[in-house]
Parts: C-alpha cells; structure tokens; sequence
C-alpha cells in the first residue's frame, strides 16, 4: 500500500508501522532485507521521515546524519568530525 503523505506525527507513525507490516509479510523493505526487525524498524523510520521532509538523528547510529559526521578514531581518542 503506498505511504501517506503529510508530515504530522501521526502519519509518520502510520508510515512506520505500514512499511514494518510489509516487511513482516515480505521479509524485505524495497529490495534491501535487513537482518532483524530492528534494522527494520530503523530503515522504516528513516524512509518514513525521508517521505514527510524530515530528517531524523538516531542516538546510536542509523539515523539519517547531516552535513558532518562525528566519528571516533581507532585508538580512542576524541571525536572528529568529517566533512
């Protein structure tokens, strides 16, 4: 079923919840199968909120980043940003 379109919180939530219930039936969201229904979930929201205009930071990874991404050096050493 196609996504709604809008950009309230409740369409969002539906858009989630209707792109994890394809990827219950399917096993696959678009052509990408992510390996467990977390990965799952993380896709939906990011494609859900691709779809309303937004972009959303996950606090772990996953998220959609913007311009500049923060990521650790091997060796432990503070933050970097890379461009």
């Amino acid at each position: 079923m196609p996504l709604k379109k809008g950009s309230s919180q409740k369409t969002i939530s539906s858009n989630i919840g209707e792109i994890v219930r394809d990827y219950k039936k399917d096993g696959m969201i678009g052509t990408s199968k992510p390996k467990s229904k977390a990965a799952a979930v993380k896709q939906a929201a990011a494609i859900a909120y691709s779809k309303a205009g937004k972009t959303k930071q996950m606090a772990k990874g996953g998220g959609v980043q913007g311009p500049a991404m923060i990521v650790k050096k091997k060796d432990g050493n503070r933050p970097v940003k890379i461009y």
